[in-house]
């Protein structure tokens, strides 16, 4: 540690989805307990109309908001708003390192991320990327001749990046759900389910999936005749359109879960998005699973996320067209298999890294004292 860190300041930009924010949060809480620094010493840089937003104030962090977007694939006239957009960005972003004077520079991926990333490395502070997929994004690689290193999650990246930068830590999770020493009944009783009873955890992702959503709704029948429990995020696009299903007995839906220890700990089986932290978190917990890789995603990276686990029999996926016709019986054939369950459970413990946020903050700290 530094002899005097007191006085260190940090930015951590990017965001979005759940999948950036909260491994961004797990790093940001640590820097602080590591280096004994004052809260308001670390500020966070997002998208003002993103969830980050709201997330990152509910942890205890200052954020700031870019008004950035991606471009659009479809429409020329669109990205003449989105040229401007990222102008204004780096403006704003120039105004937010010379005002708060950050020592380190921290991307977690995100359009957000890349302003102040370049901005901060043309000022030379201290930067670095924690790249959470198996496929980088576009801003990740465009970034990385920056950065002093670059923290990844998955094997073989220097496809991306220059192998010198590449540092494999895993990705950063929630101490709560790493740790999860919760009580399975206390759990249970969290959510009102019973413990002789096996549960499906089902995840859309943080915005929520249409297509999950919609074949669970119309298939519900299928686990409540066949006496299984059901905990179904539907995810906030979609809150109300599954209200008059709330009180179906053994079926419990919500919009978004707080308590993702409790919702691990309960779940025999869980169907989720191929996103890097939700696999991450499922390696943790060494959880059975089916995997939906989102089609709206950058390059299809969730696909190669799953493949990655598919390919070691770590875990089951199911391709976005596919969910209507296979989804509800796979559900229903492994969660009644108690060898493929224990496999798929060894296989995926495999890949995971419960020391991924302090090897992260291990390596920059001793990076700033010049080891």
């Amino acid at each position: 540690m530094l002899m005097d860190s007191s006085n260190i300041k940090i930015i951590i930009a990017g965001g979005g989805t759940g999948g950036h924010i909260f491994p961004a949060i797990a790093i940001a809480n640590e820097l602080k307990d590591k280096l004994s620094i004052k809260q308001e010493n670390i500020l966070f840089v997002g998208s003002s109309n993103r969830m980050e937003m709201k997330k990152v104030p509910e942890a205890g962090y200052n954020i700031k908001g870019l008004w950035i977007e991606g471009f659009n694939r479809k429409s020329k006239i669109k990205n003449i708003k989105t040229i401007c957009k990222i102008i204004f960005s780096l403006i704003h972003s120039l105004i937010i390192i010379i005002k708060f004077n950050p020592k380190i520079v921290i991307g977690v991926g995100g359009y957000s991320s890349g302003p102040i990333l370049f901005v901060s490395s043309l000022f030379c502070k201290k930067c670095y990327i924690q790249e959470q997929n198996s496929y980088a994004g576009i801003t990740n690689k465009l970034l990385s001749k920056y950065v002093r290193k670059i923290f990844v999650a998955y094997p073989n990246m220097d496809k991306f990046f220059n192998a010198n930068k590449i540092l494999l830590t895993g990705n950063p999770i929630r101490k709560d759900i790493i740790e999860n020493n919760i009580n399975r009944e206390e759990a249970l009783k969290y959510f009102g389910l019973l413990d002789n009873k096996k549960t499906i955890l089902v995840l859309g992702g943080s915005l929520g999936s249409r297509t999950i959503n919609n074949v669970f709704h119309k298939h519900i029948n299928s686990f409540i005749n066949q006496d299984i429990q059901v905990l179904w995020q539907t995810g906030k696009t979609f809150k109300y359109d599954y209200k008059n299903d709330v009180n179906r007995k053994g079926i419990v839906i919500t919009e978004f879960i707080d308590r993702m220890d409790y919702a691990y700990n309960i779940a025999d089986l869980v169907i989720s998005r191929a996103g890097a932290i939700a696999i991450s978190e499922l390696a943790i917990n060494a959880k059975p699973s089916i995997l939906v890789p989102s089609p709206n995603v950058t390059e299809d990276h969730q696909t190669v996320n799953a493949n990655t686990l598919v390919a070691k029999r770590a875990a089951i996926m199911i391709g976005e067209n596919e969910v209507g016709r296979l989804i509800i019986k796979k559900a229903l054939d492994i969660i009644s298999d108690d060898d493929l369950m224990k496999n798929l459970s060894e296989n995926i413990k495999k890949f995971a890294f419960p020391n991924a946020t302090q090897n992260i903050v291990e390596y920059i700290i001793n990076d700033i004292n010049g080891k």
